[in-house]
This record gives structure tokens, sequence and C-alpha cells, in this order.
């Protein structure tokens, strides 16, 4: 299980997302900073923590210029009721396979029950990974304030370089 790496392409995925169509990373993100949450499932407190959080903070990472997606193994129906709980506007995947997943992105993998655990990726406009974090069991994830600093201080250097 190869962990990404600051300055690894994030790799290609396809994700079935709630409402019809697939999420392809990296391609949805291309040309903005994005963020990738992998959450265990809708039962997890600290996932609905989470999402609950990036849709709040919806509004401050789109004028950032950040696009966030999200997705777990649970099914559509379950992952549709999570968007209406916390009234998530980013697309939200469902029906993810653990193991492919795991194998492509080197995310922990629950084996009983099957789940993956929380992973996140910031990636850069061109789809490389910028920040990585993996848990290994309920904590350990990416909050949104973190992720927007991150991306101005990345843009604050991008600035710099292209200014000298």
């Amino acid at each position: 299980m190869p962990l990404l790496h600051n300055g690894d392409r994030f790799p290609r995925l396809s994700i079935r997302k709630v409402g019809g169509g697939t999420i392809e990373l990296p391609n949805d993100l291309a040309g903005a900073f994005g963020v990738v949450l992998i959450y265990r499932g809708a039962w997890c407190p600290y996932c609905n923590a989470q999402l609950a959080a990036f849709a709040r903070a919806g509004a401050k990472l789109e004028e950032a210029g950040v696009k966030v997606v999200a997705f777990s193994v649970d099914d559509e129906t379950t992952t549709a009721a999570l968007a209406a709980k916390h009234n998530v506007r980013f697309p939200l995947g469902y029906g993810a396979d653990a193991d492919a997943i795991a194998a492509a992105v080197g995310a922990y993998v629950n084996r009983e029950p099957h789940y993956l655990q929380t992973t996140g990726f910031v990636l850069a406009p061109d789809g490389a990974v910028i920040n990585a974090v993996y848990s290994s069991a309920a904590i350990g994830r990416l909050v949104p304030d973190d992720v927007a600093g991150l991306v101005a201080y990345v843009k604050s250097k991008m600035s710099q370089a292209s200014a000298a």
C-alpha cells in the first residue's frame, strides 16, 4: 500500500456520485486547489463533524479557489441522507471499492466491517499532492481552516516565485 507524498500526482479514480454521474479524480478538481476527503461512513461522528465543517466553510473555500469532494463505501441512499443532513453542496461519492482505493492512494482499511479509514489530500491545481493526511482509526483528519491557510500560504509562495 504505497503512501502518496508531496509532489506525487494524485492517481486517477472514478467514484459514483450521489445524484448521478461520477467523480473523476483528479480531473474534476483540475485548475483549482482540491480537497479529497475519504471518510469512514455516515455512522462515524467524527466524519459527520468533518463533512459538516467543510459544508459550513463552503463559501470561504470557494472564495479561496478550493474545490472539495468526499466519498466512502456507503451506499447512495445513506450518502444522500448524509448530504441532506449537513447541507453538503460539494460532490459526494458512494460505493467506493475500499481495497482498490487503498491500493491507489495508500488509505488504511478496516477489515471487519470493511471500510476505508479517514484519509485526506490537498491537491495543487495540476493534481499534485501538496498535503496528505492518513489516519489509521477514528481521529486525525483535514479541517477547513487548515486547508484555507495552507492554500493561502502556497499561493503566496507562487506569487513570490512569479514576481522574482
